[in-house]
């Protein structure tokens, strides 16, 4: 017997495709990882990592997204740094790529 699962879609905000590095500081390792955005709305972001982050579901994590130098001398500094909620990490894909897709909700 084959079953089927049913996705529903829980995003309230669109999302816009982005493709940025990102280092991401996982308190439990005491350490940074680095990763890339791959999408991204007003209430959260869709990041790849290393399969070696240590990340579940319920850490807090802090988000450095870079700047380039001309919008760090504008905004007058060289990251914008935003924390957030684990709520998702798949791991479907790791034979694919050493990577693992972590969702994360901005506080």
């Amino acid at each position: 017997m084959e079953t089927m699962e049913t996705l529903v879609e829980q995003r309230k905000d669109s999302r816009n495709t982005v493709s940025w590095p990102i280092s991401v500081w996982l308190p439990e390792a005491n350490r940074f990882f680095n990763g890339r955005s791959c999408n991204i709305s007003k209430t959260g972001v869709f990041i790849t990592l290393p399969v070696t982050a240590p990340v579940r579901p319920g850490h807090i994590v802090e988000l450095n997204f870079p700047r380039t130098e001309i919008l760090a001398k504008e905004k007058g500094q060289f990251a914008r740094i935003k924390s957030g909620k684990v709520v998702r990490v798949d791991r479907t894909n790791l034979l694919e790529s050493a990577d693992i897709g972590v969702g994360i909700a901005f506080q």
